[in-house]
């Protein structure tokens, strides 16, 4: 795509290339929404799929390494406790 010097145009052609931008991403988010769609049901053949309001946040979610961290952590806590303990 050819560099636009976007200083030179004028309001109307910042306003259409706006709406072309917007256009054109409107069209490239409903692509990858129908791909991400055909794909869950492709998976929701392996079992019982999950509802969209059944699902934790992604933040409620904790993986493998949250929880090693977690226990690392745990494990620093009470070596320096009993450091100073012994001190």
């Amino acid at each position: 795509m050819a560099k636009m010097d976007l200083d030179t145009m004028s309001i109307d052609e910042l306003a259409s290339l706006r709406d072309r931008a917007i256009e054109k991403l409107a069209e490239k988010v409903a692509a990858r929404q129908a791909e991400l769609e055909a794909e869950l049901d492709r998976l929701s053949q392996y079992g019982k799929p999950v509802k969209k309001s059944q699902a934790a946040p992604p933040a409620a979610r904790r993986g493998k390494n949250e929880k090693s961290e977690e226990a690392r952590e745990h494990v620093t806590v009470q070596a320096d406790e009993q450091a100073a303990d012994a001190a």
